[in-house]
C-alpha cells in the first residue's frame, strides 16, 4: 500500500521540483527589470511629485510585458538569444546599429544599479562612503559572474525575488487615501516643466530598460 500511495504521488511531487528547477533563470530577468535605478527613480518621482506620475505604470507595465514576452518567444522558437536572430536575419549594419544605440544605455543602467546599490548601503552604514561600497560591490558580482556557473547563482537569486512580495504589503501598512490613488491613476497629470517631463523620461525608460530585450536568452531544461 505504501509503495502504491508513493507512486501515486510522485509525478505530481516531481512535476513541482522540476518546475521549482526551471523557475530560476525566467522569474530572475523578470525581477531584474526592478532593478536599483528603477526603485530610486521611482524614489525620487514619488518624493518629487508624490502621486501624480501614477498614471505612468498604466502604459509601462504592458510594454515591459509586451517587450519581454516577444523576446522570451523568440528565445523558445529559435534557441538562440536576440542578437544571433538579428545576425542571422538581417543585414550585419542593422547589428551593429542596434549595437550602437544599447550598448551605452546597458552600461549606463549597469552603472546606476550599482551607484544605487551603494547609495543604500551608504544609509546603512554611513560612516562609509557610497563610492567604496559600489566598488566593492562590482568587486564581488565580477567574481561571482566569471567564477560561478549561472545555474548556481540562480538557485540563490530565485530565493531572493520572494523580497519582491513586500511591495504588495507595504502600501497596506500605511494609510492611504485610495480616492487620490484612483484620481491619479486613471487621470494623467502632466506639468511642462523641465524636471516633470525629466522624470517622466527617466521612468521610461528605468521600466523598458535595454537589457530586457537580451535577458530573454533559452534556457532549456527538462522538467
Amino acid at each position: 500500500m505504501k509503495n502504491k500511495t508513493a507512486a501515486k504521488k510522485s509525478p505530481g511531487l516531481t512535476n513541482i521540483k522540476g518546475l521549482l528547477k526551471i523557475l530560476g533563470p525566467g522569474l530572475i530577468t523578470g525581477a531584474s527589470d526592478d532593478d536599483p535605478s528603477g526603485i530610486a527613480t521611482y524614489s525620487q518621482a514619488g518624493a518629487k511629485f508624490g502621486l501624480a506620475t501614477l498614471w505612468t505604470a498604466l502604459i509601462t507595465f504592458p510594454l515591459m510585458a509586451s517587450i519581454q514576452e516577444m523576446c522570451a518567444r523568440i528565445g523558445i522558437v529559435t534557441s538562440k538569444g536576440l542578437t544571433t536572430n538579428i545576425r542571422n536575419n538581417y543585414p550585419r549594419w542593422t547589428l551593429y546599429l542596434m549595437i550602437l544605440f544599447t550598448f551605452p544605455a546597458v552600461i549606463l543602467n549597469i552603472g546606476a544599479d550599482i551607484a544605487g546599490m551603494g547609495a543604500v548601503a551608504n544609509l546603512i552604514f554611513p560612516s562609509i562612503p557610497s563610492y567604496l561600497f559600489a566598488i566593492a560591490f562590482t568587486g564581488i558580482l565580477m567574481v561571482l559572474i566569471i567564477y560561478l556557473p549561472y545555474k548556481k547563482i540562480s538557485a540563490v537569486l530565485k530565493y531572493l525575488c520572494i523580497f519582491l512580495l513586500l511591495y504588495l504589503i507595504v502600501p497596506f501598512l500605511a494609510e492611504q487615501d485610495w480616492k487620490t490613488i484612483a484620481k491619479n491613476t486613471f487621470i494623467p497629470t502632466i506639468k511642462f516643466n523641465k524636471d516633470f517631463i525629466g522624470i517622466l523620461v527617466a521612468i521610461l525608460g528605468t521600466t523598458i530598460s535595454p537589457y530586457l530585450f537580451f535577458g530573454r536568452q533559452p534556457w532549456k531544461q527538462k522538467i
